[in-house]
């Protein structure tokens, strides 16, 4: 899955709950804290982690790559 990413970054809980992996911003940060979620292959521990372009995060069987917006 790609996710357009049309600001500078986005902080990994918020892309977790836009996308659906989270059903709140709660269930992001246990997500987190259980450490149940990779970025670029590495478990990620910062709910704030801000993605950009190019990384890829990995949770609950999906992996979502960050890519530019087209316009």
């Amino acid at each position: 899955m790609e996710f357009e990413l049309s600001n500078e970054y986005i902080e990994l809980i918020k892309l977790l709950k836009l996308i659906g992996i989270a059903e709140t911003g709660g269930h992001a940060k246990e997500l987190v804290d259980e450490g149940i979620v990779l970025v670029n292959n590495e478990t990620e521990l910062r709910k704030r982690k801000k993605l950009v372009v190019g990384d890829v995060v990995e949770c609950e069987g999906e992996t979502i790559t960050i890519v530019a917006a087209t316009s």
